[in-house]
């Protein structure tokens, strides 16, 4: 049996000129309104023109497809939200539990804000979710995350430190697309992040305090 093929998801080329970096920008905004309207099974490389005002050809020059598009509406996606939790989470003043509480309500809150790209985006994800590109993209995002629970839990092993990487990203990530899927309202959203907060912040203090115990995260 046949592999499927892995879609090429890279743009053709980076715009150097202003009006070229304008053209990419206008894709980029129309093919958000038509994912959002459209969804990710009626998204086409025509529509998106259509909807940006320029020629199929255009697209071309810069996209060569549908899934190179997402991908890139994906990747900033991504990009946003990592600046976002790095930058609360890297090395400072404020204690590391503080910053996990911070944390996951700014992520919380930008899951609600994007809402309705976030759901359009987690539907296209097939479409590019095999590409080596975007395992890349994955694996570089989360180092900022395993120097925070190196930080977070000095006391801890390797495996430990895994097991509570796992634990963070699948609570936020699994809670982070029910928000985005239920239309909650914004005070809904904090009672979440404050309840999901606090329980990870007490459970990892829970070893913090008495690291006598056998294992850190209890597994």
């Amino acid at each position: 049996m046949k592999r499927p093929k892995t879609p090429v998801i890279l743009a053709r080329k980076q715009p150097k000129q202003e009006r070229s970096t304008q053209l990419v920008a206008a894709i980029l905004e129309a093919a958000i309104r038509v994912l959002q309207v459209e969804g990710a099974q009626r998204f086409t490389m025509a529509r998106v023109a259509e909807k940006a005002g320029v020629s199929v050809g255009s697209l071309y020059q810069y996209f060569p497809n549908k899934e190179s598009i997402l991908f890139q509406l994906q990747r900033e996606e991504w990009q946003a939200t990592t600046r976002l939790l790095e930058k609360i989470l890297a090395p400072s003043a404020t204690p590391p539990l503080t910053r996990l509480r911070q944390a996951i309500r700014a992520f919380f809150q930008s899951e609600w804000d994007e809402a309705e790209l976030r759901v359009a985006l987690e539907d296209a994800a097939p479409l590019y979710r095999a590409a080596p590109e975007a395992q890349v993209h994955r694996k570089n995002a989360s180092r900022f995350v395993e120097s925070f629970v190196a930080e977070l839990l000095p006391a801890a092993s390797k495996k430990e430190r895994v097991f509570a990487m796992d634990v963070l990203k699948t609570t936020m990530s699994a809670i982070g697309k029910q928000i985005s899927e239920e239309g909650r309202t914004r005070a809904e959203v904090e009672t979440f992040a404050d309840i999901v907060g606090d329980m990870l912040a007490n459970h990892f203090a829970d070893p913090i305090k008495a690291p006598q115990k056998r294992s850190v995260l209890r597994i």
